[in-house]
């Protein structure tokens, strides 16, 4: 048996342990070869591969990034670089070429939807969900969201000594485009006195009442707002429109935007930060580290099991699979009701909204 593993979208910390997982797990029977395809599916256009053994992979568990590299800007469905055309198959040619029997594929929504659109010509696929965003459907985690949480929680300890050592309101923007849950678990983990998701549109006056109401009773405020989260009747904040992405919407300058529509309405100076790309750097957390060697070695036994087309996925305490086919084209953001919103209300963080959730309708 010859099995292929790929790195695709953005680098994300456990990547690594993935891939060593995989390799190991596969290795520990004679008659079965691994090889790396660099750079994600732009690897099986450009051949560039890296074979894989138990030397190559050893030490990996703790290294951040993907030994592979990756490319998020690459779909051989609608490759960019060839004006939009389709040219899966000379992906599939280099399947062959290859001799592949299966690929593992191990990244976000993009990379299982082009999983899938492979699967569904003929080459045994099995997915691996990888995002610091937590947004995939039918999984409880993924790996690389614990250790952005962590990254946050960090930041925010440190933005809260500056905040209340001079009195400001420091404003820390994460990532989170669609889905609040780094902003939502970060701020928590670090004590945030504000949580902005973009679930939840949020007032500027709700937001600013809140910072004033503390500055009476003298304290700072800390502030946590996703980057894709914005006012109610407003829209995203977006850098940039750039064609050759998946989603070609670049977002980010919330919390500068923020910072420029308070600082009229509170007395304590207005600070931002922009966490950006730390948040997804350096080694994966202990957790991640179990959660992506699991997810791994769950992989490999789908693989022997001829169970392919298929996302391995946490449910509950138990690593099972799920079909790709219900994965691609939805996206799991947090519910309005979630027991974490709940409670981040009942202790008196305020979420931009003119109702506190579970008295009433939020406005």
């Amino acid at each position: 048996m010859h099995i292929g593993i790929l790195t695709g979208g953005g680098d994300c910390p456990g990547m690594n342990a993935v891939i060593r997982a995989v390799t190991l797990a596969l290795t520990s029977k004679q008659g079965t070869r691994v090889t790396g395809i660099r750079r994600g599916f732009l690897g099986l256009l450009t051949r560039e591969v890296l074979p894989l053994k138990r030397e190559t992979v050893a030490g990996l568990l703790a290294e951040g990034g993907t030994i592979l590299g990756t490319h998020n800007r690459c779909d051989p469905f609608h490759y960019f670089a060839a004006g939009g055309a389709d040219v899966s198959g000379l992906a599939m040619a280099c399947v062959a070429e290859l001799g592949l029997d299966a690929m593992v594929a191990i990244g976000g929504d993009g990379t299982m939807a082009i999983a899938h659109r492979f699967a569904v010509l003929g080459l045994p696929v099995v997915g691996v969900p990888k995002t610091i965003d937590n947004d995939l459907p039918l999984t409880d985690r993924t790996f690389g969201f614990d250790s952005a949480v962590a990254v946050v929680c960090e930041a925010l300890d440190r933005l809260g000594t500056t905040a209340r050592s001079h009195s400001r309101v420091m404003i820390a923007e994460t990532m989170g485009r669609y889905a609040g849950w780094i902003a939502l678990e970060g701020g928590m983990a670090g004590g945030a006195d504000v949580i902005l998701v973009p679930e939840l549109p949020f007032s500027v006056d709700v937001v600013a009442a809140h910072c004033r109401q503390r500055e009476q009773r003298g304290l700072a405020t800390v502030v946590a707002i996703a980057e894709g989260a914005y006012a109610q009747g407003g829209a995203l904040t977006v850098q940039a429109t750039l064609a050759d992405r998946p989603d070609p919407l670049l977002l980010g300058g919330v919390g500068h935007w923020l910072q420029q529509q308070l600082q009229p309405l509170v007395t304590s100076e207005v600070r931002t930060t922009l966490l950006g790309h730390v948040q997804r750097g350096g080694s994966p957390t202990a957790y991640d580290r179990v959660l992506a060697t699991r997810f791994g070695w769950h992989a490999a036994q789908l693989l022997r099991a001829g169970q392919t087309g298929r996302m391995v996925a946490l449910q509950g305490e138990d690593c099972v699979s799920v079909p790709l086919s219900e994965v691609v084209g939805r996206s799991r953001t947090v519910p309005v009701d979630h027991a974490l919103l709940q409670a981040a209300c009942g202790i008196g963080v305020s979420l931009g909204i003119a109702v506190p959730l579970g008295t009433g309708r939020a406005t």
